[in-house]
């Protein structure tokens, strides 16, 4: 594995030629698809090699390209297994070295950083809108239900924590890293340890969380006067996916990371799928956590 970072494929991904490109990201995939026992330590081998593709990958329209690719190409053709430490490495890595980045090259990092939100979010409430809607087609007939229906209850209890396992394990490790309220924890010593910060990646993934939700987890319809708008799909579980916010509200000793957090949560989209209800504007509590000086 330690060759693998200076493997062709890895540079042919940053080619401007879309037939290398793509013969490159063929080749990544195979080689992902027929090593099922990959673990952490290989994923971040190639990662890090995938990082520098991105870093001297030039031209905007390349960028985004490739960016697709390693994302919404890439993710869903790994074989399930490798798709959750994958993307554990991608966060890993990023959260690594994003700090090393420089002023010009920081937007085609927060455009992949987009991509692996988005793709993720596809992946889980694809996953888990598909398995809710198996286990109500498995349900019992209603006469079954009304006579065994403390224990049907439970099962459609179990059922439903099971259809979101995948996406709560996946928001787990995000709170754990990109998402958690500390940058740092005394543990990060380790290198399998997941990287607390920086609060830039923090505060990018607060603005574009409900944008990439909507795009995988909602409807478009039209009201009556003809204007189309979003309805969230039913069975969604908003509260699991809003509770990394919610915990950045709460618990961040960060001001700016707890104002941002609550702008996400005060979304206008949120009010119209039914999540939150619109509250009055007031003032904010935070003013009142500072000291304003010595009064006249």
């Amino acid at each position: 594995m330690a060759d693998l970072q200076q493997s062709p494929f890895l540079r042919e991904l940053t080619s401007s030629e879309r037939r290398t490109r793509d013969k490159a990201l063929d080749s990544l995939t195979l080689f992902l698809k027929s090593r099922r026992d990959l673990q952490l330590v290989d994923l971040l081998k190639i990662w890090k090699g995938l990082f520098f593709c991105m870093y001297h990958c030039d031209k905007p329209l390349n960028q985004q390209t490739l960016s697709r690719s390693l994302s919404y190409t890439l993710v869903p053709s790994l074989p399930e297994q490798v798709v959750q430490p994958f993307l554990r490495a991608f966060w890993m890595t990023m959260s690594r070295d994003f700090h090393s980045l420089d002023r010009l090259r920081l937007d085609k990092y927060l455009f992949l950083l987009r991509c692996y939100i988005g793709v993720a979010f596809e992946i889980f409430i694809k996953k888990g809108l598909s398995a809710q809607k198996a286990g109500n087609q498995r349900g019992t007939t209603r006469e079954q239900k009304e006579i065994n229906g403390k224990k049907r209850k439970r099962a459609d209890e179990a059922e439903e924590t099971d259809s979101w396992a995948g996406l709560e394990t996946y928001l787990d490790m995000l709170e754990e890293g990109p998402l958690s309220p500390v940058n740092f924890d005394g543990k990060q010593s380790d290198s399998s340890a997941m990287p607390k910060g920086p609060d830039g990646i923090r505060y990018h993934i607060m603005d574009i969380w409900l944008d990439e939700l909507e795009k995988c987890a909602t409807d478009e319809v039209e009201d009556d006067e003809d204007v189309t708008k979003t309805k969230l799909k039913d069975g969604v579980p908003m509260d699991l996916i809003l509770r990394p916010i919610e915990r950045l509200k709460e618990t961040s000793p960060n001001k700016t990371v707890r104002k941002r957090a609550a702008e996400t949560l005060q979304d206008e989209r949120l009010v119209l799928w039914g999540v939150r209800e619109r509250e009055a504007i007031e003032g904010s509590d935070e003013d009142e956590d500072e000291w304003g000086g010595i009064e006249d």
